[in-house]
Formats: structure tokens, C-alpha cells, sequence
């Protein structure tokens, strides 16, 4: 993505009073790099409200793409080149209902991201990771810091959406969508995005450096050790998720922009629980155990060594299954919108989440999706109850009320539920 898109930078416009004491107002653009200058046209704006005894003033602020060099642009794909290679998707052994409740999300990102729990050790990183490789293609708006949607105006910065209704043509460029890492030491300021409040009082100057949610958009956000995350980023997680914008608020200046992105997140229950409102914004919930099975454990110890020993030819012997599952998955996102469900399995589902007394209506909402794209997955054009069973516990396991005194584990209690109703 860093490849296809610029530097973000930023031009502002001060009046007089801002500028230098010359008689003549001065006007010029300044950028985030030190020693560029950029310019372009004003989009969005942002006004700072003065205080008493100060004079008024206004400061405009524009995220403008730099041009990329072409020997940078041939730089960072070198330095691509040389990254830390994947452990392929295809080469992961077991852990079936990870890896479908993953690929589930990637062909339709409405269902809401997965939250993946289970001992340690047991490859969730890994495979979270490994799903970069089968990432597909989207279009975004060149030089858009927030990957901004040419089409569609949900997925659009307010900068672009304001050429869009100009009638400019805006450029558009193909990437594979971005996986952003959260880290647990985080600070709120590096994933909200930051403000110098400090410049734009005193020197006129308003520079805004976007965030991990704006890299995020139309991406996957991935948390590793999420019931370990800070309270305060929580908070932001919520936000940003149960409106899809990410607002920055700093001394009367308001930044928005889209933040809708595929929240991942892994974690070991021993290490503490996650609170109930982040745990309900995933559309799924995967339980990972540790194998047992001697053969297959001997199988990945093996094939974890033919990885580590040379990393580019074991991808390589994967490269068609890798392929093959991509283009899988590129069919699926294709025909997703043309897949049916009939009216009664909907009423069947709902039946279920009503028995359980499922909280809300995301359980019935997002387990309707699920069982579409798993029909899309499987090449099919309809939804059966056999594609609803295998989806039903994931979507609704982690939205029971929690008994403490319970010992049967949630997804057999709403495998039972379905097969009382769909019986």
C-alpha cells in the first residue's frame, strides 16, 4: 500500500495576523516532511474558535499527496522483496474453524472480523498473518491517505467525496487490502492520528498525521493479545467500530474520517477475559485447541522446519494451492450479492437466537451473512440449513449470557438449539 499511495502532507492558508508582519498577506503551503513544499486546492476546512483578547483566525487544513519518485517508488518495492516471508495460508495444518471464519470475513467484510481464542502456542498469529497472501485486490483513490472508495461515498474522506461532487475525476490506483498491526504500548494519539495544537496557535500552522484506523480503512485491523489491550484504546476501538469514522477532537478542532475495517483479534482466556461490548463487536468467535493427534502434531513440527530452514522454496511448493484458494476467494467476493437465502431459514435462525436469548439482533444479522458467504465459498447461488449449522455457533457462541456455574461449552449449546429448530 506505502508503495501505490504518497506521503501525506499538508497545506495550509493563515490570514494575515498568522503570517509575517509584512503588509502584504502572505500564503504559503507547508508540508509534514521537513524541506518539501507542496500546494494544492483547500478541501476540507477547520476552524480554531479564538479566546478572549486573542484575534480571530481561521486555519484550513488539507491532507495533499506528495509525488511519488520513481526510484523511491522502485525502492520500497525492493525492500518488499526482502521482507520476512509468510508462512502460507494452504500450509496451515488443522484449525478448520479458524481458518473458515477468516476467510468468511475477507469475502465479505460486513460480517463484522473474528476474535480467535485458544491455548498458546497454538498458530493463531500465524495464521491471522498468513491470510495476507490471499488478500484480494481493491481500488482506492491515489495518494488517499484513508484508502478512500472511488465509488462509494460510505468508504469515502471527506476530501475526495468533495472532488467527487465537483465532477473532478479523481485517480485511481488497484492494491491488495492492508493488514495494520495494533500493538498492545500503543498510544492513543499514534492510532487516532495526531495534532500539533501547540504550532497551529502559535504559528498558524495545522499539520494532521493520520493514524493506524485511517491505514485501516477497507483493511483489516489486526490486535494480537487483544483481552490485554488498554481500557482507553478499547474505548477508541468501540467508537470507531460502532460508527465506522474515527473523529479526533483537540481544543475545538474536529478531524473525521472513515475507519471500517475487519477487527481481528487472538487471545488466551487464561490471560483475562474481554469485556462485553468489544467482544460483541466481533461478527465471529473462534475457539482454537491444541492438537493432540501425535502424526499431526510430528506433521507441523516438520513442516515448521522446512519453513524456518529456507522460507522461499516452501512457499514455493505451495504457490498453487495459495493461488488456487485466491482465486476461490476473488469468485466468492463476485458472486456474494447474488446468493439467496429463503425466508424460512431466516425465521429458523431467528427462532434460534430468540431461544437463546441471544442480546440484540447482530447474532441474526450476522449469521445470515455468514451462511451467504459460505455458499459463495462453496460455489453455490443458494443458502442450505447444512451451510447454516456449520456457521451458527461461530456467530452466536460469544453473545450468550455467561452462566459461571456452566460446564457445557456455549457453540454445543447453540448446535443443540439448531437442532431442535431446524429439526
Amino acid at each position: 500500500m506505502a508503495s501505490l499511495l504518497g506521503s501525506s502532507s499538508s497545506a495550509i492558508c493563515a490570514s494575515p495576523s498568522l503570517s509575517s508582519s509584512s503588509s502584504t498577506p502572505s500564503f504559503s503551503p507547508i508540508c509534514f516532511s521537513p524541506g518539501k513544499i507542496c500546494g494544492g486546492k483547500l478541501n476540507a476546512g477547520i476552524q480554531i474558535r479564538s479566546k478572549k483578547n486573542r484575534s480571530p483566525h481561521h486555519v484550513r487544513v488539507m491532507n495533499v499527496a506528495t509525488e511519488i519518485n520513481s526510484t523511491e517508488q522502485v525502492g520500497k518495492f525492493d525492500s518488499k522483496k526482502s521482507a520476512r516471508p509468510v508462512y502460507p495460508f494452504a500450509a496451515i495444518v488443522g484449525q478448520d474453524e479458524m481458518k473458515l471464519c477468516l476467510l468468511l470475513n475477507v469475502i465479505d467484510p460486513k460480517i463484522g472480523g473474528v476474535m480467535i481464542m485458544g491455548d498458546r502456542g497454538t498458530g493463531k498469529s500465524t495464521t491471522v498473518r498468513s491470510l495476507v497472501d490471499l488478500l484480494p485486490e481493491i481500488k482506492v483513490v491515489a495518494g488517499d491517505p484513508y484508502n478512500s472508495d472511488p465509488l462509494d461515498p460510505e468508504f469515502m474522506g471527506v476530501e475526495v467525496r468533495e472532488r467527487v461532487e465537483r465532477g473532478e475525476q479523481v485517480p485511481v490506483v488497484a492494491t491488495k487490502i492492508n493488514m495494520v498491526d495494533l500493538p498492545l504500548g500503543a498510544t492513543e494519539d499514534r492510532v487516532c492520528g495526531t495534532i500539533d495544537i501547540e504550532k497551529a496557535l502559535t504559528e498558524g500552522v495545522k499539520a494532521f498525521e493520520p493514524g493506524l484506523l485511517a491505514k485501516a480503512n477497507r483493511g483489516i485491523l489486526y490486535v494480537d493479545e487483544v483481552n490485554l489491550l488498554d481500557d482507553h484504546l478499547v474505548d477508541v476501538l468501540l467508537d470507531s467500530a460502532a460508527s465506522g469514522w474515527n473523529t479526533v477532537e483537540r481544543e475545538g478542532i474536529s478531524i473525521s474520517h472513515p475507519a471500517r475495517f475487519i477487527l481481528i483479534g487472538s487471545g488466551n482466556p487464561e490471560e483475562g477475559e474481554l469485556r462485553p461490548q468489544l467482544l460483541d463487536r466481533f461478527g465471529m468467535h473462534a475457539q482454537v485447541g491444541t492438537v493432540r493427534d501425535a502424526d499431526l502434531r510430528v506433521k507441523i513440527v516438520e513442516e515448521r522446519a522446512r519453513f524456518d530452514s529456507n522460507p522461499q522454496d516452501f512457499r514455493e511448493t505451495y504457490k498453487t494451492e495459495q493461488d488456487k484458494l485466491q482465486d476461490q476467494i476473488s469468485n466468492a467476493r463476485s458472486n456474494l450479492a447474488s446468493v439467496q437465502i429463503d425466508r424460512e431459514l431466516k425465521v429458523k435462525i431467528s427462532q434460534v437466537c430468540s431461544e437463546l436469548n441471544v442480546d440484540g439482533l447482530r447474532g441474526d444479522i450476522v449469521t445470515n451473512r455468514a451462511a451467504k458467504a459460505l455458499a459463495a465459498l462453496k460455489g453455490k447461488d443458494r443458502v442450505t440449513a447444512d451451510d447454516v449449522a456449520t456457521v451458527i455457533p461461530n456467530c452466536l457462541r460469544h453473545r450468550l449470557r455467561k452462566d459461571p456455574l456452566e460446564s457445557i461449552d456455549s457453540g454445543v449449546l447453540v448446535s443443540e438449539k439448531f437442532a431442535e429448530v431446524f429439526s
